[in-house]
């Protein structure tokens, strides 16, 4: 079955809320949503991987401007948003 855009967002919602706080979550989500739509026409698959979401996640830090970068990165070359995330995995883990 496939899931539906609301049904991604819902399941995302935890994890968003988390990191940007109520005050933000909506903002977040509208823009996941957007790189959604950006995704598709780029890559013509519905949504990136929750491996890409969570990516674009830690790479955004809890800031929307981050997230805005990030979800750029992500849909440019998803290569550049691995790199950038290891790096600041490894940067977590110092």
């Amino acid at each position: 079955m496939v899931e539906s855009r609301a049904d991604r967002r819902a399941g995302r919602r935890e994890r968003v809320l988390v990191i940007f706080g109520e005050a933000h979550v909506e903002a977040a989500l509208d823009l996941l949503e957007l790189t959604e739509l950006a995704w598709h026409d780029c890559y013509e698959a519905v949504s990136p991987s929750e491996a890409v979401i969570d990516d674009i996640l830690l790479c955004s830090r809890g800031d929307l401007d981050g997230l805005i970068r990030a979800a750029r990165v992500a849909v440019t070359d998803t290569r550049d948003l691995s790199l950038w995330a290891q790096a600041e995995r490894t940067r977590d883990s110092r």
